[in-house]
């Protein structure tokens, strides 16, 4: 394959394309680095220049994908109508394009998760979990979740909603088109919401993700550490 010719920061871009594309055909774990810089026909020492490993590469398709999962799940929320007296309706819209997503591009959707995007060093804008905690948030300010039950409530509603994903996507639950796949997601957001605002039990520690770690490690956040001598 005859060698194409880059502009600055292009290639970059090119070899997550490629990755993207490879992930598609073969899974996650199917393809090499040397296969991705064929694909755009350079060689794998000009993909190292962007890439120091596979890994890497894995980790930044990741968090471009993450990118799109918040922008996806922040535009169903932004455009669903005034939700009146319903409140639950904005997360309902977040429940239902999270699991369209996955299920549109499975492959892809396991490799987000999988690859460990969510360190240090990732900065999306919005991050899907962020779209979730601030939608929830709202709920408990409008009178839609007691406040006694929002601590962690994003993780209940993310398994949840990220499990009748899995199941659908691995073929375990059947579903007929896309309008009973939005009904099931609904019923998955409405039933863990009113199980949350009825709860007995008291909320324990609340769980933890490479994300909210990453938030409390950021400086004049609670549980970061003092940062000394200009460091």
């Amino acid at each position: 394959m005859p060698k194409a010719c880059y502009h600055h920061g292009q290639l970059r871009g090119a070899l997550l394309d490629a990755a993207e594309t490879l992930v598609r055909e073969r899974g996650v774990d199917g393809w090499s680095l040397r296969e991705a810089s064929a694909r755009v026909g350079v060689s794998p020492s000009a993909a190292y220049h962007h890439f120091a490993s596979r890994d890497a590469l894995v980790r930044a398709l990741s968090e471009r994908v993450l990118g799109r999962l918040g922008e996806r799940v922040s535009r169903a929320a932004a455009e669903t109508p005034d939700p009146g007296t319903d409140h639950q309706r904005r997360l309902v819209a977040v429940g239902r394009a999270y699991v369209r997503w996955a299920l549109e591009d499975p492959s892809v959707a396991t490799l987000a998760f999988r690859a460990g995007a969510t360190g240090p060093e990732t900065s999306l804008d919005p991050h899907p979990h962020d779209v979730l905690a601030a939608e929830l948030d709202h709920l408990t300010t409008t009178g839609g979740l007691p406040p006694r039950a929002r601590p962690g409530a994003e993780f209940v509603l993310w398994s949840a909603v990220h499990g009748l994903a899995t199941l659908l996507a691995d073929g375990l639950i059947h579903l007929d088109d896309d309008q009973a796949v939005d009904h099931e997601a609904e019923r998955v957001v409405r039933a863990t919401l009113t199980g949350l605002a009825h709860e007995t039990t008291t909320p324990g520690p609340t769980p933890h993700s490479a994300h909210t770690k990453r938030l409390c490690q950021r400086p004049g956040s609670p549980g970061a550490p003092a940062l000394h001598g200009g460091a």
